[in-house]
């Protein structure tokens, strides 16, 4: 009878453990999914916020979308001869595209070299040195970059190139130096996922140092790398109040990149502290919201593309 009730005592006690983990686990997957479902809900209910504000500018407003995009005349509290409020936002669109693929162009280069440096040239100096500038970079706020901007490349410009000093040129400058440490910073990630046994194959077939990384590390990093490029490009088009303390803020499509323009996002954070809601002047800036949103979306996108790509 002991030898029965001993092991009748060890199957219940089983039991009751099999049962306390399954329902540890049953509700660790609630948990997991009510955390998912209302991330889900939060992103689904902004893209649909977003989307009605931005929309009812063509449909409350009655707003001509192809002279919304095509038009360069934004003057929401006006009305052209069909009745229709003024919404020409190409000067703004052309603003924002300028200033990102510019800083872009010139910040790849530099992020690439740099990581290059960081990983396969002096790891140990780029350890020490240049992780926490990187680090610290990251960290500015935004503010203080088109304070810097405001105190320092403008007036160079101005004294030293041509016109006030605000433009394309200054946004481009100071959105380079705020995007280098995320483009250098996946970069050097990229970089160091590729396999060592890559360089060692290259160099015992005789490749020097350049060729191994030219050749193989940098084309196997390549979708990573371009990925990089991406992620500050998408930091670059959403970037507001740098751009908006350097740019000008002039609602003009500029002759020259010294000349005053304006952004997207520099147009929104001006305005809508001035509007009504529900007015045409703050639908026209929810378009313009609507638009930041759709371009994020592409990035992200571009990304994904890129990321299911085989890197070799």
């Amino acid at each position: 009878m002991n030898e029965k009730a001993l092991k009748w005592t060890e199957i219940e006690s089983k039991n009751k453990t099999s049962q306390s983990k399954r329902s540890v686990e049953r509700r660790g997957k609630i948990i997991t999914f009510a955390c998912i479902a209302i991330m889900v809900i939060i992103a689904v209910s902004m893209l649909v916020f977003v989307a009605s504000k931005g929309l009812s500018t063509f449909f409350v407003n009655k707003a001509n979308v192809i002279e919304f995009f095509t038009g360069t005349n934004w003057d929401p509290g006006k009305t052209d001869k069909t009745g229709a409020p003024a919404l020409g936002a190409l000067p703004m669109i052309i603003g924002s595209f300028a200033v990102t693929f510019m800083a872009a162009i010139i910040c790849a280069p530099l992020a690439i070299g740099g990581a290059v440096f960081m990983t396969e040239i002096s790891a140990k100096i780029g350890q020490k040195m240049l992780q926490p500038v990187i680090e610290l970079l990251v960290g500015i706020p935004s503010v203080v970059y088109g304070f810097i901007g405001l105190s320092v490349i403008v007036p160079f410009i101005r004294e030293h190139v041509s016109g006030s000093g605000f433009g394309i040129a200054a946004g481009t400058v100071v959105l380079t130096i705020m995007i280098l440490p995320t483009m250098m910073s996946l970069s050097v990630d990229a970089i160091r996922a590729v396999p060592a046994s890559l360089r060692e194959a290259s160099l015992a077939l005789g490749a020097t140092r350049w060729q191994t990384i030219y050749k193989v590390v940098l084309k196997t990093a390549r979708q990573g790398i371009l990925t990089a490029i991406i992620f500050g490009m998408a930091r670059a088009f959403g970037e507001a109040l740098a751009v908006q303390m350097v740019i000008g803020n002039s609602t003009v499509i500029p002759t020259s990149l010294f000349e005053p323009s304006s952004t997207l996002t520099s147009i929104l954070t001006m305005g809508m502290g001035n509007t009504v809601m529900g007015q045409v002047e703050n639908n026209a800036l929810w378009t313009l919201a609507l638009i930041l949103l759709l371009m994020s979306l592409i990035f992200i996108i571009i990304v994904r593309i890129l990321g299911r790509r085989r890197t070799y």
